[in-house]
């Protein structure tokens, strides 16, 4: 293929995950009005899918900035991640995602070794297959648009993850995203990896990647060339693990190298000002691993074991990893900010406590010795 003819053939569709990855990256938080702002100006600058919110049961913590998307751009824009752990869970969120007027769902399913048994309590590439298809087939038979993931994609064996992508189509699901949820791949491996994906018959196959090693952009282009037909980025790269495939600088690249004039790329300096401040993160974001998010986590099966989501250690670079929360407080989260710390604490009635006192104060950013000093205060009252 000559540069010019490549210059016109590269036209990915494009969803955005700054309502989900960005905002649910340790110690970030929108509100509903974040929500209906950066959903308009996605929409407005071409982007076709808003992805908003997770969901893994009843009662999602994430219901109002899901209904606020759908108030802002409408359901049919917009796409809810739901959470797989096993069928009756995936059951009970399918409902509660019905209830909040979802109508595309994206699974995140984790499909390699490491991360199955973490999440799935088992390595087995045939539980992984079998959740999998339960899940896809739950969804399409209550009327979803459904996507399902490999979380750790890019990690997963060829051997491992091709059958499970096939199997996934199989079951009658309509978009499959590979996400390179720990960075690993070169864009030449990424190419050859996304290849091997848009050989399955019928296949349709989206790219998130994460920006830890700077390629995130990259990435998403070569997975594109490979077949792939859709790209997930968020506003400024906010997010997990060294952030996301930056929207801003993926479109001006879409425009420059292959002459794609879409998306209407006037927004996209308010949208980084709006994200930005949403995520009180300052006027500016960087990714990469020597920032003090690139290795903060607020879930504690990330703390517990964060090999599992780090492209390589915190101490290599000189960083270090830190817990980072705002309203996100759970039981397990607190009695892991609380081990070893001698203090004899009732973390259920703590938990209740220091979240009823958050939102009192305004949800003000929570280190691990922020919580053990809040602790403190709880047992003196």
């Amino acid at each position: 293929m000559s540069a010019v003819e490549n210059r016109g053939s590269i036209q990915p569709r494009i969803s955005d995950a700054t309502l989900r990855d960005s905002a649910h990256m340790a110690g970030v938080e929108f509100n509903a009005k974040d929500a209906a702002v950066i959903s308009q100006l996605l929409v407005k600058t071409g982007v076709e899918l808003v992805e908003v919110g997770m969901v893994s049961g009843p009662s999602s913590k994430d219901a109002d900035l899901i209904l606020a998307t759908h108030e802002a751009v409408g359901p049919e824009r917009s796409l809810t991640l739901v959470v797989v752990r096993d069928r009756q869970q995936v059951a009970t969120a399918l409902d509660e995602a019905l209830r909040l007027g979802v109508k595309s769902v994206m699974f995140s399913i984790p499909t390699s070794q490491e991360h199955a048994q973490l999440k799935l309590a088992s390595p087995s590439a045939k539980y992984l297959t079998s959740v999998a298809r339960a899940a896809i087939e739950g969804a399409k038979e209550r009327g979803f648009h459904v996507t399902f993931s490999g979380e750790d994609g890019a990690r997963t064996p060829k051997e491992r993850l091709v059958p499970y992508v096939a199997a996934g189509f199989e079951a009658g699901a309509d978009r499959f995203r590979l996400a390179e949820t720990v960075a690993y791949l070169s864009p030449w491996q990424m190419e050859e990896k996304i290849a091997d994906l848009t050989a399955i018959d019928g296949s349709e196959i989206e790219i998130h990647s994460h920006n830890m090693l700077g390629m995130a952009v990259a990435n998403s282009l070569a997975a594109v060339r490979a077949g792939a037909q859709w790209i997930s980025a968020t506003v400024g790269g906010i997010g997990e693990r060294g952030g996301n495939a930056p929207l801003a600088e993926l479109l001006t690249s879409l425009r420059v190298i292959h002459g794609d004039t879409r998306f209407d790329l006037s927004h996209l300096t308010e949208l980084s000002k709006v994200a930005l401040a949403g995520a009180g993160l300052g006027k500016a974001f960087q990714s990469g691993p020597t920032t003090p998010h690139a290795f903060a986590y607020e879930l504690p099966g990330q703390l517990t074991s964060p090999q599992a989501y780090e492209t390589l250690p915190a101490e290599l670079v000189g960083n270090s990893r830190e817990l980072r929360v705002r309203s996100r407080l759970t039981a397990p989260l607190i009695k892991w900010a609380l081990a070893d710390d001698g203090l004899d604490v009732d973390i259920d009635a703590f938990t209740t406590w220091l979240t009823a006192r958050q939102e009192r104060d305004g949800r003000p950013l929570l280190d691990q010795d922020g919580i053990r000093k809040a602790a403190v205060d709880f047992l003196s009252n």
